[in-house]
């Protein structure tokens, strides 16, 4: 059974960082491309940062480029998504994905990823 478990949502102030992490199993974890994604309420959920777990290739968006940092352990399979200088327009339900392709060629996008877990709440105050 495929699973894509997020942790590491929180509260925190304008400013702070939190660290999420997306265990996967139930797959070939380094033949994947791993997505983190966001949905602000009222919003449509957005795509991130994503990285390919057999070249290490990633990309972020403009939002948060020099201020998040994807990275994944495959000893673990586990994805990491570091956010630093966080700010209230960060808050949303983050959700990690796999795309089976595993290639990364930019922005990741919804359709292109097969598997999703159930989120983590990431709130930020000012």
């Amino acid at each position: 059974e495929v699973q894509l478990v997020e942790s590491g949502g929180g509260l925190v102030q304008a400013g702070g960082s939190l660290r999420l992490s997306c265990a996967a199993s139930g797959f070939t974890f380094d033949d994947y491309a791993i997505g983190w994604f966001r949905q602000a309420p009222g919003k449509e959920r957005e795509g991130v940062a994503c990285i390919s777990s057999s070249t290490y290739s990633t990309y972020y968006d403009d939002s948060v480029k020099g201020r998040f940092t994807i990275s994944s352990d495959n000893a673990k399979n586990t994805v990491y998504l570091q956010m630093n200088s966080l700010k209230p327009e960060d808050t949303a339900v983050y959700y990690c994905a796999a795309d089976k392709t595993g290639v990364v060629a930019g922005m990741p996008l919804e359709w292109e990823y097969e598997y999703w877990g159930q989120g983590t709440q990431v709130t930020v105050s000012t």
